[in-house]
């Protein structure tokens, strides 16, 4: 069975990745970032997908982006509430992490790298998240030219590819596959600005983009929102 590192965070996106990961053969060793995000319960979210969804082994790497900054959800800068839907189509956010997906696939390379794995899956989407230059299909073909070149694996003869199985899909048909494969949304979070008890907002981006994909696929969200 063909092995692949499967980037998880415990949001929607990610869960449904490892579900088709799963179906698709892949025996999947999951991979977590502790970064210094706000929204950190979504590392225990996380812990929760991977053993819900048969990830042969879950590991966590803490690198701390707070050092860096820039970004709503690693500085003290306040996250965006209630922005129209036209709003986060144009421009990049605040809540872009300066370089978060390239140091997310380098930790997945290196570990793939380790377990003798090519595969790595990644919840990356153009539609919802057009405004994040790292999300974009464009970063995931130079990351794979990138990584048969820097590793070890890759001069010697290895084809890394990175799946992104959701690029094309909006919210909705991205909650319609996950319900399809039996993803349990319950167990995942989405909120970049939850409550100390982990209650979404309702008002984020993450938060308006749930609830809308949600809504369009006619399936119940089974988040519990503060507003």
């Amino acid at each position: 069975m063909a092995r692949a590192v499967v980037l998880l965070s415990g949001g929607l996106d990610s869960a449904t990745c490892l579900a088709w990961a799963r179906r698709e053969g892949f025996e999947c060793t999951t991979l977590a970032v502790d970064y210094g995000q706000r929204h950190r319960i979504e590392l225990e979210a996380a812990r929760r997908v991977a053993a819900a969804l048969g990830s042969r082994d879950h590991r966590e790497v803490a690198i701390d982006l707070r050092a860096i900054g820039g970004s709503a959800l690693t500085d003290s800068i306040p996250v965006p509430r209630g922005r129209s839907a036209s709003s986060m189509a144009n421009g990049i956010p605040i809540t872009y992490v300066p370089a978060r997906n390239t140091v997310f696939l380098a930790l997945a390379l290196g570990l793939a790298e380790t377990l003798g794995a090519t595969d790595l899956v990644a919840g990356m989407n153009a539609i919802d998240y057009s405004g994040y230059p790292d999300c974009r299909p464009e970063f995931l073909d130079a990351f794979e030219g990138l990584a048969a070149l820097a590793t070890r694996a890759g001069v010697e003869g290895a084809r890394f590819r990175v799946h992104a199985p959701l690029m094309k899909l909006d919210k909705a048909a991205i909650v319609r596959l996950g319900a399809s494969l039996g993803v349990d949304y319950a167990l995942t979070h989405s909120c970049y600005d939850p409550a100390p008890d982990g209650t979404a907002c309702g008002a984020c981006d993450a938060c308006l983009l749930r609830r809308k994909g949600f809504h369009e696929a006619g399936i119940p969200d089974p988040t519990h929102y503060s507003a």
